[in-house]
């Protein structure tokens, strides 16, 4: 009895193990197919950016500013523009996200204050950049300028900041959580201020990390077209004035992507390509120095 009752299990067990293994085999074939459906599409952009954009590639792209139509011309101005408008919004989202990000990691964890403004920047990360655009349009280009001047570089970086201070924020709280509480119960043993060691204990560890934040926030805001329509609007002449409207590559991408002119789509499909390496570069450069940083802790 007892002999047939542990055949019987095994029987059992046995037909579950068999339809487990199928199950996990027609589970797993099925992610794959979706993957290779996701990265054959990805495939396909790629290979349409690269075949349309290579054309455009030349010297007169990078030295010679918006053409007008039927003639011949490049994105020098669009890419100072976007370059200018790009670093400003760096300098002014960077700082306060850090300030903000650190507030939340080290005074803010336990209080329902930190709670709120930890649910205020995931809103943030979410919403559409659009809305950020108008925001600033409301409050800096209609509100600031003057009626002549509504549209500014000034007001463009402004809305590209609050694109990049969530992504900021978030990087530098979670960056400083992970760094492990004996270093700082170690520091303040010895009597160090705590702004001390935020600065020279924990910034030093969490640096890496940080630093990838603000480069994926970068990477983010260099292809955003619509939060500059509102604000920084577009220039078709080589411009150095942050208070006045100023192109960059996104605008022009949009103006020219759905023209009938061929000189146009040349230049728009160079420029997506231009701005594709980019991202690829800083991205590649932020998994660099999160990839050298686990080394260095491994």
């Amino acid at each position: 009895m007892t002999a047939a009752t542990d055949a019987a299990h095994w029987r059992t067990a046995d037909a579950l193990h068999r339809r487990r293994r199928l199950k996990n085999a027609v589970a797993v074939g099925l992610a794959c197919l979706a993957a290779l459906f996701g990265l054959a599409f990805l495939g396909w952009i790629l290979w349409t950016l690269v075949s349309k954009g290579i054309a455009g590639i030349d010297a007169d792209l990078f030295v010679r500013d918006q053409p007008p139509p039927l003639e011949e011309g490049g994105l020098r101005n669009a890419f100072f523009g976007s370059i200018v408008m790009c670093a400003l919004g760096v300098l002014i989202g960077t700082p306060l996200g850090i300030a903000a990000g650190t507030w939340l990691a080290e005074f803010g964890s336990a209080r329902r204050l930190g709670t709120a403004i930890r649910f205020v920047n995931d809103i943030l990360l979410s919403a559409p950049s659009i809305v950020l655009g108008l925001f600033v349009y409301a409050m800096v280009s209609a509100v600031i300028a003057s009626p002549q001047k509504q549209f500014s570089a000034l007001a463009g970086a402004v809305a590209l900041a609050f694109i990049v201070l969530p992504v900021v924020v978030r990087t530098t709280d979670e960056m400083l959580r992970l760094v492990p509480t004996q270093m700082r119960e170690a520091a303040l043993s010895l009597g160090v201020p705590q702004w001390k060691v935020v600065m020279q204990v924990l910034y030093r560890s969490a640096l890496p990390g940080i630093v990838t934040g603000v480069l994926l926030a970068l990477a983010r805001i260099s292809g955003e077209t619509a939060p500059l329509l509102f604000t920084a609007f577009g220039n078709e002449f080589w411009t150095t004035d942050v208070t006045g409207a100023m192109s960059a590559v996104p605008l022009v991408m949009y103006k020219f992507a759905g023209s009938a002119y061929e000189n146009w789509e040349r230049i728009a499909w160079a420029g997506a390509l231009v701005l594709t390496l980019f991202v690829l570069a800083v991205s590649l450069l932020a998994r660099a120095i999160l990839l050298r940083n686990k080394i260095t802790h491994d």
